[in-house]
């Protein structure tokens, strides 16, 4: 699945069938939804960057920092290597997670290259209802 980055938060990439549109959410928000939408991809990221700028408004009309996305991996492992992981931390002066980042981050670029970018983007068009004021709701 492919995603939308903008400002330090990520959004989910999905086409409504039913809607016949794209749809999305922005990802690791546990206390606030932004929505967004488009008619093709182009539409979509719009919306995303939109719906985020529309937050970053309101959070401020009310006072209130905007929360960033609460992104939590919890990793299950052997003794053995939870083992050898915190050995390793300690003889770096790191903790377990910063080893643990560390090594995902390699994997992601190991996996980027792999997998390279595609600038292709589809285009489908669809008819959405009238736009009404962005799906945000913030708790």
């Amino acid at each position: 699945m492919n995603h939308l980055y903008y400002k330090g938060y990520t959004g989910s990439i999905e086409y409504s069938k039913a809607d016949g549109c794209f749809v999305g959410k922005v990802l690791g928000m546990t206390h606030d939804i932004i929505l967004y939408e488009g008619n093709n991809i182009d539409e979509l990221r719009a919306d995303f960057e939109d719906g985020i700028e529309d937050y970053f408004e309101s959070c401020e009309e009310m006072g209130i920092a905007p929360r960033k996305p609460a992104l939590l991996l919890n990793v299950k492992t052997p003794p053995e290597v939870h083992e050898q992981i915190t050995l390793l931390a300690e003889q770096k002066g790191a903790s377990i997670g910063d080893i643990v980042e560390e090594a995902l981050l390699q994997v992601a670029a190991t996996a980027k290259n792999v997998t390279g970018t595609s600038s292709k983007k589809n285009k489908i068009a669809c008819k959405l209802p009238a736009k009404a004021k962005k799906k945000l709701a913030i708790a």
